[in-house]
């Protein structure tokens, strides 16, 4: 009997810490004024601190999901991301925010700055271009479904940039192809950089090396 008493005791104890802990943390909790959070969260990223603005900008979607601010926080957030070189993460956000409201004004940004999380991740012509060829897919749907659009002529002009970087990985192994004495295979790159690539800096080097 007094075994299962203090058993007994121990769950009211266990219940009242739990109780305790649970009542300390609706404490902590404070909801704001959606006002109040979307203020805090800009002047978190004027000073610089993109990481707790991202978190801010968060807590406005959180706290109030219906709010026209809300839906300017989605966007806020990916942007606190992407200046974090959390690349990957802005664009899951941007995803959300593209898919959740498809007609949105700021809908061809969000696309823009999608593009530019894949460019940011362009890694150099030695290493693998897959993430090269994401970022000009994304700055070609930015041409294509804004054509008329503040960032159209951005997207292009880094199309063609990409385009470069693409023709100069095929360069990079065309010669070294030539190096192994593999001259076909060399050929074949240089072909691909005169017939896919023909507006970038590396033709006249693939027609010279013809």
């Amino acid at each position: 009997m007094l075994v299962r008493y203090l058993k007994s005791k121990g769950i009211v104890v266990v219940l009242l810490i739990l109780t305790s802990c649970a009542d300390t943390v609706k404490d902590d909790y404070v909801e704001q004024t959606v006002e109040t959070l979307y203020n805090k969260a800009l002047i978190e990223m004027e000073s610089g601190n993109y990481t707790q603005a991202a978190i801010s900008f968060d807590e406005v979607d959180r706290q109030h999901p219906y709010s026209v601010w809300a839906t300017k926080a989605q966007l806020m957030s990916a942007y606190a991301l992407y200046q974090t070189n959390k690349y990957d993460e802005a664009i899951i956000s941007l995803d959300r925010f593209i898919q959740l409201h498809p007609s949105h004004r700021d809908a061809p940004y969000a696309y823009y700055l999608k593009a530019l999380s894949y460019y940011e991740q362009i890694s150099d012509v030695g290493r693998d271009q897959k993430m090269t060829e994401l970022a000009m897919r994304m700055l070609n749907e930015v041409m294509v479904r804004f054509p008329k659009s503040n960032y159209a002529q951005d997207a292009k002009f880094k199309i063609d940039l990409t385009r470069d970087h693409l023709a100069g990985k095929e360069m990079e192994i065309g010669r070294y192809y030539e190096r192994k004495g593999q001259y076909l295979a060399a050929i074949n790159r240089f072909k691909i950089v005169t017939e896919k690539y023909q507006t970038t800096t590396h033709v006249p080097e693939a027609l010279h090396r013809l």
